[in-house]
């Protein structure tokens, strides 16, 4: 018994175990109720974060509203918002199935699901009231927790440095967490090498140990029956002995039944911190009789975070290598004398971390100065694949290289070969340089061949023609964007074109030339995408509008004089009742001074989203069937979400071709062109996969179409 002169001092130990940690929240609400106080906290993996969270002074409850208030599943996955993207990766980045990174030894497999950053920032933003504090003793309530070694396997104590990263280190479930760096430690989760400690918390100045545990006992045989229970028993075997080490050095030993649950079950949060709680209310009057010997408590503050924006004075950055800080500045959208929040400041870190440049991100802010500690992915090179089938194109196997850091700072190769009935690539080379202007240098094969609509009055017997077409492109250009939104660039651009075809021949019996020809045009181009999704957008806006001057051309026909060419699309989506999205899309395109060559007229026609050139869609037609030298397109789109990533279609569109939409003497919507469309799509992991069922009353023609995968 302790005597009212000596108080007993209480440590608190919490277990690792996944989403199953997440019962200790239930057991802290009860021992807040009970009034009962903590004077060191312990823990280990999901219990480091709980206990960690409490010993910064957050209650029982505010900790369930901090999970409550998020999902769990996205952060652990770093899942991020498509707005957080930089503009060359929602251009160029999103076509891939499959990524995995390649090393000196070949082509790898990430280290684990995610990297972790989301974890990392929610406990910055947490934690932001403890910035100064780098000695855990110093916490309202003293902590400590456990990682492991990832290379020796050791345990090691963390009970200083930076709280938020001894969280994220200790937590580094392996396959779903990558390791953490510190101390010249590369640390995983600390439940591989002491998942209950408790014997560490029997050498502080502590009277009598809590133990929670919520490990589950070994699996019994009939539940032995797969390749993953049997590896996850054999995991088990170290630390269910750990857990009995651990019991036995606790006091009082605390063990929620939540062995309906599993590690990865964040999605069942409310149910697990419920058991959490009726297990704490069973201990209740153990909790209140110790609480009464406690008769001289600190008084706990209620925590309440401000978050007043403040000017910053000082940014230093810690870590660069091969991306400069005005590149980290640019994508972070900061500068010296800036109003900002802890808050505001935290989500663009996300904007930083979407880059897939850094493996680790984090900051303090010491006043009116803040401090960013960066640790570069080491991993420069990856490779992706991806498939699709369209009518056009067919079938198509996408093989993607990426090297990063390969010639300059802050720069990115990207080369697609694809590779099917229809062989193309796509080279992208750019170099980002964040607030400054950026350039970089593209080049493209693309080409195809179909069976096309003809109408020419040198040929009346002919109403189809096999039609080949190549294309060959370079440009060079330099571009400014503004906040992930904008681009904003000007370039030079040289293309080959080349268009034949076999069905018509010429008096020598060779294949009739359309165009065999050398162009050099100079562009301008302003972009615009805020679309939540690249391919079912549910809210958003999109612009790719931009013009071209051709100054210059070998002139196969003897007949090219420079031209101007205006063409781009615009378009938004929003959504009502959190399952229909209206969709609307206007493509337009004008040349001026008439050129005599047909090859820059506007083709418009077929469904394709991966045209090129002067090329359009127009649902109810065939491709390329509708042409001249200017057009409208108006697309309405109604998606209805059946189910998860089901979808159903309606789309009306309609368009006018002509030499001239505008001046022609006629009113804007005479000879309008309709064409409508209803059909099914399953956002499917490789892409989407849509069929739809198209028609057109003016031509009296009904076509069905399919496509397979991400356009490319």
């Amino acid at each position: 018994m302790f005597s009212q002169q000596k108080q007993p001092k209480i440590g608190l130990v919490l277990s690792g175990g996944g989403a199953k940690g997440l019962a200790h929240i239930g057991v802290l609400k009860e021992i807040d109720k009970a009034g009962l106080q903590i004077d060191y906290i312990g823990g280990t993996s999901m219990g480091a974060i709980i206990g960690g969270l409490y010993a910064a002074g957050y209650t029982g409850i505010q900790i369930e509203k901090i999970v409550n208030s998020i999902n769990l599943q996205d952060i652990l996955q770093d899942v991020l918002p498509r707005n957080s993207k930089p503009f060359f990766e929602k251009e160029y980045g999103e076509n891939y199935a499959i990524v995995l990174p390649v090393t000196r030894k070949g082509i790898g497999l990430p280290r684990a699901v995610s990297k972790g950053q989301n974890v990392l920032d929610l406990f910055s933003n947490a934690l932001s009231h403890l910035d100064s504090i780098s000695n855990f003793n110093q916490l309202p309530i003293p902590f400590f927790c456990v990682a492991t070694d990832a290379e020796t396997g050791k345990m090691v104590l963390l009970e200083e440095g930076s709280l938020p990263l001894a969280l994220r280190a200790s937590a580094s479930f392996p396959t779903l967490l990558n390791p953490v760096e510190v101390n010249k430690h590369l640390l995983i989760d600390g439940g591989i090498a002491n998942n209950f400690p408790s014997d560490i918390m029997k050498t502080k100045d502590v009277d009598i140990i809590i133990g929670v545990d919520v490990q589950s006992d070994l699996t019994k045989r009939e539940g032995l029956n797969s390749v993953i229970t049997i590896l996850n028993q054999i995991v088990s075997y170290d630390i269910y002995e750990q857990s009995k080490k651990g019991a036995a050095d606790s006091d009082i030993y605390i063990k929620p039944d939540i062995s309906d649950f599993t590690v990865v079950d964040f999605d069942k949060s409310k149910e697990i911190m419920q058991k959490g709680e009726e297990t704490g209310i069973k201990h209740r009057q153990t909790f209140d009789s110790i609480a009464q010997l406690q008769h001289s408590k600190k008084k706990k503050e209620n925590l309440i975070l401000l978050d007043n924006e403040f000017v910053i004075k000082e940014i230093k950055i810690f870590g660069t290598e091969n991306y400069t800080p005005a590149y980290i500045r640019g994508k972070l959208s900061i500068r010296v004398g800036d109003k900002i929040t802890r808050k505001e400041l935290n989500k663009r870190i996300t904007f930083l971390s979407s880059t897939g440049n850094y493996d680790q991100i984090n900051y303090k802010i010491i006043g009116d100065k803040v401090h960013f500690y960066v640790k570069e992915e080491k991993l420069k090179t990856t490779v992706g694949l991806g498939v699709h089938y369209d009518e056009l194109y067919q079938s198509a196997i996408l093989a993607n290289y990426v090297h990063k850091s390969l010639l300059l700072n802050n720069d990115e190769l990207s080369f697609d070969l694809i590779l099917g009935d229809r062989i193309r690539y796509n080279l992208n080379y750019f170099v980002d340089n964040g607030f400054y202007t950026s350039f970089g240098f593209k080049s493209r094969y693309n080409h195809f061949n179909t069976n096309a609509l003809f109408n020419n009055a040198d040929n009346p017997n002919v109403n189809r023609i096999e039609l080949n077409y190549k294309d060959f492109t370079n440009e060079i250009f330099i571009q400014t964007t503004f906040g992930r939104k904008f681009a904003l660039g000007f370039g030079a651009e040289f293309k080959k074109l080349q268009v034949t075809t076999e069905t018509i021949t010429s008096q020598n019996n060779n294949r009739v030339t359309f165009d065999n020809s050398n162009y050099l045009n100079f562009s301008a181009y302003l972009k615009l995408d805020t679309y939540n999704n690249k391919s079912f957008p549910t809210k958003g806006f999109y612009a790719d509008v931009g013009g071209k001057y051709y100054a210059w051309s070998s002139d196969y026909l003897n007949n090219f004089k420079a031209f101007p060419q205006i063409s781009g699309r615009i378009g938004f989506a929003t959504t009502f009742f959190n399952r229909l999205t209206f969709q609307y899309t206007n493509d337009a395109g004008f040349t001026f001074e008439n050129p005599e060559s047909e090859v820059f007229d506007f083709f418009v026609g077929g469904y394709n989203q991966n045209y090129i050139n002067t090329f359009f869609p127009m649902y109810g037609y065939e491709f390329a069937q509708l042409s001249n030298k200017s057009f409208l397109r108006s697309e309405f789109l109604l998606r209805y979400k059946i189910l998860k990533n089901n979808y159903a279609l309606l789309i009306a569109n309609y368009a006018r071709v002509d030499e001239n939409v505008f001046s022609d003497g006629k009113d804007l919507f005479e000879d309008v062109l309709s064409g409508y469309a209803i059909g099914y799509s399953l956002d499917s992991r490789l892409g989407p996969i849509e069929i739809k069922y198209s028609w057109s009353p003016e031509s009296n023609q009904q076509y069905w179409l399919f496509n397979l995968g991400l356009w490319f």
